[in-house]
């Protein structure tokens, strides 16, 4: 684990497992043994944020076990998907398997909200049984909804934004709402299924 101090009232650990740590550190905030006002967890980093005495936090973390996962958000999340995206046919060929077998794999695959990022309500789904490599250019407009992949990662994008991962379907599904509480539909550690719709 490396700790670095971020200003004056935070702290970005770089971990094996960030959602491990923030599962863990998300525990403590809910007991009251830990006080911070955000736990945002990354790629391969969790950021603490609102700590009164970083340097305390800090050697106190430095004698935690590592954590495990073992911890989920909520009851999993269907989320209905019309797979119809302009690259479903080349994602098939890369993964060596027929749109069919592709689209069954995606629907039986427990994914991950690992992060968020990108654009609000954007999250990196983990969970993926394969590597896909992104667009070598990337589309000026992606619509809103649209489902891709990219890397070890699944997502959807909440709003019509450049981008450059590969599209393999679309949603109706809101994932950013200002007035929902929070406003994010896809937060880090909830378990998701996409389903046909």
């Amino acid at each position: 684990m490396e700790i670095r101090p971020v200003g004056s009232s935070a702290l970005l650990i770089e971990v094996d497992d960030p959602l491990a740590w923030f599962a863990a550190l998300d525990a403590e905030r809910a007991a009251g043994r830990l006080a911070v006002t955000d736990i945002v967890p990354g790629a391969r980093t969790v950021l603490l944020d609102g700590v009164p005495s970083p340097a305390s936090l800090a050697a106190s973390l430095r004698s935690w076990p590592t954590p495990s996962f073992a911890r989920f958000y909520g009851d999993k999340l269907a989320i209905p998907v019309v797979f119809d995206g302009p690259d479903l046919a080349a994602v098939a060929e890369m993964t060596g398997s027929s749109v069919e077998v592709l689209v069954r794999t995606l629907t039986e695959t427990t994914l991950t909200v690992a992060f968020g990022g990108f654009a609000p309500g954007f999250a990196y789904l983990s969970g993926l049984p394969w590597t896909i490599p992104r667009r070598e250019s990337p589309r000026p407009r992606v619509p809103a909804g649209s489902v891709a992949l990219a890397a070890e990662y699944a997502g959807i994008y909440p709003t019509a934004s450049p981008g450059g991962w590969q599209l393999i379907g679309h949603t109706d599904t809101a994932l950013f709402d200002i007035d929902r509480d929070p406003p994010a539909l896809l937060t880090p550690g909830r378990t998701v299924r996409l389903a046909v719709a």
